[in-house]
Protein backbone atom coordinates (compact mmCIF):
# COMPACT_ATOMS: atom_id res chain seq x y z
CA UNK A 1 0.00 0.00 0.00
CA UNK A 2 1.18 3.61 -0.89
CA UNK A 3 2.64 5.48 2.22
CA UNK A 4 -0.22 8.39 2.72
CA UNK A 5 1.40 11.70 2.88
CA UNK A 6 0.56 14.02 5.51
CA UNK A 7 -0.71 17.55 5.08
CA UNK A 8 2.27 18.39 7.31
CA UNK A 9 4.25 16.93 4.52
CA UNK A 10 3.00 18.84 1.69
CA UNK A 11 3.25 22.07 3.30
CA UNK A 12 6.79 21.34 4.35
CA UNK A 13 7.34 20.16 0.20
CA UNK A 14 5.96 23.54 -1.04
CA UNK A 15 7.79 25.38 1.02
CA UNK A 16 10.90 24.37 -0.94
CA UNK A 17 10.79 26.08 -4.23
CA UNK A 18 9.75 28.77 -1.94
CA UNK A 19 12.64 29.08 -0.34
CA UNK A 20 14.59 29.17 -3.31
CA UNK A 21 13.00 32.27 -4.26
CA UNK A 22 14.65 34.78 -1.06
CA UNK A 23 18.52 35.86 -1.47
CA UNK A 24 20.38 32.71 0.51
CA UNK A 25 23.85 35.51 1.02
CA UNK A 26 21.67 38.02 2.92
CA UNK A 27 20.59 34.59 4.95
CA UNK A 28 24.00 33.84 5.70
CA UNK A 29 25.29 37.55 5.94
CA UNK A 30 22.24 37.95 8.44
CA UNK A 31 22.61 34.91 11.20
CA UNK A 32 26.51 34.36 10.19
CA UNK A 33 25.71 30.81 9.11
CA UNK A 34 28.00 27.78 8.40
CA UNK A 35 27.96 27.46 4.45
CA UNK A 36 29.16 25.79 1.60
CA UNK A 37 28.64 25.63 -1.98
CA UNK A 38 26.08 23.12 -1.48
CA UNK A 39 24.61 23.98 1.82
CA UNK A 40 23.73 26.23 4.47
CA UNK A 41 23.64 24.98 7.74
CA UNK A 42 21.70 26.39 11.08
CA UNK A 43 21.52 24.94 14.61
CA UNK A 44 18.12 24.51 16.90
CA UNK A 45 18.26 23.61 20.50
CA UNK A 46 21.50 22.02 19.63
CA UNK A 47 20.63 20.52 16.79
CA UNK A 48 22.42 20.84 13.70
CA UNK A 49 20.40 21.42 10.20
CA UNK A 50 21.49 21.47 6.86
CA UNK A 51 19.60 23.16 3.70
CA UNK A 52 20.20 22.02 0.34
CA UNK A 53 21.30 25.56 -1.32
CA UNK A 54 19.90 23.92 -4.56
CA UNK A 55 16.31 21.94 -3.55
CA UNK A 56 15.29 24.05 -0.68
CA UNK A 57 15.19 20.80 1.20
CA UNK A 58 16.29 20.43 5.14
CA UNK A 59 18.02 17.83 6.52
CA UNK A 60 18.90 16.53 9.67
CA UNK A 61 22.21 14.39 9.36
CA UNK A 62 20.62 12.27 6.15
CA UNK A 63 17.06 12.55 6.71
CA UNK A 64 14.85 15.13 6.01
CA UNK A 65 13.83 17.17 8.79
CA UNK A 66 10.47 17.10 10.46
CA UNK A 67 7.56 19.47 9.01
CA UNK A 68 8.45 22.27 12.83
CA UNK A 69 12.44 22.29 12.42
CA UNK A 70 11.74 22.91 8.50
CA UNK A 71 8.88 25.33 9.12
CA UNK A 72 10.86 27.06 11.39
CA UNK A 73 13.91 27.12 9.98
CA UNK A 74 12.32 28.70 6.48
CA UNK A 75 10.33 31.60 8.55
CA UNK A 76 13.65 32.79 10.50
CA UNK A 77 15.38 33.01 7.24
CA UNK A 78 13.00 34.18 4.50
CA UNK A 79 10.77 35.61 7.40
CA UNK A 80 12.51 37.51 10.23
CA UNK A 81 12.75 41.59 10.05
CA UNK A 82 15.68 43.22 8.96
CA UNK A 83 16.40 44.54 12.58
CA UNK A 84 15.72 41.52 14.39
CA UNK A 85 17.68 41.13 17.77
CA UNK A 86 16.47 39.40 20.93
CA UNK A 87 15.81 41.12 23.70
CA UNK A 88 17.34 38.95 26.70
CA UNK A 89 13.61 38.94 28.36
CA UNK A 90 11.83 35.65 28.27
CA UNK A 91 8.32 35.71 28.73
CA UNK A 92 5.06 33.32 28.85
CA UNK A 93 4.79 32.49 25.57
CA UNK A 94 1.03 33.31 25.82
CA UNK A 95 1.45 36.82 26.32
CA UNK A 96 2.74 37.03 22.97
CA UNK A 97 -0.58 36.66 21.52
CA UNK A 98 -3.35 39.95 21.29
CA UNK A 99 -5.80 36.36 20.74
CA UNK A 100 -5.06 35.23 24.51
CA UNK A 101 -7.68 33.26 25.07
CA UNK A 102 -6.74 31.23 21.36
CA UNK A 103 -3.70 31.00 22.55
CA UNK A 104 -4.65 29.45 25.42
CA UNK A 105 -6.98 27.10 23.74
CA UNK A 106 -4.56 25.91 21.42
CA UNK A 107 -1.81 25.06 23.74
CA UNK A 108 -3.84 23.66 26.64
CA UNK A 109 -4.06 20.05 25.33
CA UNK A 110 -0.85 20.12 24.41
CA UNK A 111 0.93 20.94 27.86
CA UNK A 112 -0.72 18.88 29.66
CA UNK A 113 0.39 15.90 27.79
CA UNK A 114 3.29 16.53 28.22
CA UNK A 115 3.36 17.75 32.12
CA UNK A 116 2.10 14.15 32.34
CA UNK A 117 4.79 12.92 30.67
CA UNK A 118 7.51 14.71 32.29
CA UNK A 119 5.40 13.91 35.88
CA UNK A 120 8.13 11.35 37.86
CA UNK A 121 11.05 11.58 35.47
CA UNK A 122 12.25 15.35 37.00
CA UNK A 123 16.05 13.69 37.05
CA UNK A 124 15.91 13.19 33.55
CA UNK A 125 13.78 16.14 32.54
CA UNK A 126 16.75 17.99 34.30
CA UNK A 127 19.40 16.06 32.93
CA UNK A 128 17.62 16.31 29.37
CA UNK A 129 17.62 20.12 29.92
CA UNK A 130 21.42 20.18 30.84
CA UNK A 131 22.25 18.47 27.52
CA UNK A 132 20.76 20.81 25.31
CA UNK A 133 22.68 23.58 26.98
CA UNK A 134 20.55 24.15 29.42
CA UNK A 135 21.06 26.97 32.79
CA UNK A 136 18.79 27.26 35.77
CA UNK A 137 16.53 29.71 35.90
CA UNK A 138 12.66 30.82 36.70
CA UNK A 139 10.45 28.44 38.79
CA UNK A 140 9.20 25.40 39.36
CA UNK A 141 10.29 21.80 40.71
CA UNK A 142 12.67 21.47 37.09
CA UNK A 143 13.30 24.78 35.42
CA UNK A 144 15.83 25.67 33.01
CA UNK A 145 16.33 28.44 30.24
CA UNK A 146 17.69 26.87 26.84
CA UNK A 147 19.31 27.96 23.76
CA UNK A 148 16.83 27.93 21.22
CA UNK A 149 18.69 29.55 18.03
CA UNK A 150 21.70 32.14 17.74
CA UNK A 151 21.02 34.13 21.17
CA UNK A 152 17.53 33.54 21.35
CA UNK A 153 16.19 31.39 24.46
CA UNK A 154 13.14 29.62 26.08
CA UNK A 155 12.23 28.89 29.06
CA UNK A 156 10.96 25.49 30.28
CA UNK A 157 9.13 25.42 33.85
CA UNK A 158 7.55 22.22 35.15
CA UNK A 159 5.92 21.51 38.52
CA UNK A 160 5.34 18.11 39.60
CA UNK A 161 2.08 16.92 40.41
CA UNK A 162 0.54 17.04 44.28
CA UNK A 163 -2.22 16.15 46.49
CA UNK A 164 -3.83 18.81 45.02
CA UNK A 165 -3.03 19.89 41.82
CA UNK A 166 -1.94 18.05 38.60
CA UNK A 167 1.36 18.70 36.84
CA UNK A 168 1.87 21.85 35.12
CA UNK A 169 4.28 22.77 32.54
CA UNK A 170 4.77 27.07 31.36
CA UNK A 171 6.44 27.95 28.45
CA UNK A 172 8.70 30.91 28.21
CA UNK A 173 10.35 32.81 25.05
CA UNK A 174 12.18 36.09 24.15
CA UNK A 175 10.17 38.78 24.24
CA UNK A 176 11.13 39.81 20.60
CA UNK A 177 10.43 36.12 19.23
CA UNK A 178 8.12 37.53 16.98
CA UNK A 179 10.55 39.23 14.89
CA UNK A 180 11.87 36.68 13.97
CA UNK A 181 8.88 34.22 13.00
CA UNK A 182 4.86 34.43 12.62
CA UNK A 183 3.06 33.45 15.44
CA UNK A 184 1.81 30.45 14.54
CA UNK A 185 5.21 29.13 13.98
CA UNK A 186 5.84 29.97 17.19
CA UNK A 187 3.59 26.89 18.15
CA UNK A 188 5.78 24.76 15.69
CA UNK A 189 9.44 25.76 17.61
CA UNK A 190 8.24 24.55 20.96
CA UNK A 191 6.79 21.43 19.32
CA UNK A 192 10.01 21.08 18.27
CA UNK A 193 11.55 22.37 21.23
CA UNK A 194 9.51 19.34 23.46
CA UNK A 195 10.15 16.86 21.12
CA UNK A 196 13.77 17.49 21.39
CA UNK A 197 13.61 17.31 25.25
CA UNK A 198 12.10 13.73 25.23
CA UNK A 199 14.01 12.25 22.62
CA UNK A 200 17.03 13.69 24.95
CA UNK A 201 15.19 12.02 27.54
CA UNK A 202 14.24 8.90 26.19
CA UNK A 203 18.41 8.77 25.78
Amino acid sequence: MEKRISNYDITKKRMQPEFLKYDQSEMIRKFCLENDADSIYITLFSRKYRIDRKSGAVYLEKEEADHNAAMTIYDILCWSKPDCAPSGELVNMHSLSTLHSSSVTLGGGLFENVARYFDGKERSLENALVSLGGEKWGRGDVAYKIPMFGNLWAGVMFWSADDEFPASLSLMVDKNLLQYMHFETMWYVLSLMLEIIKAEMAG
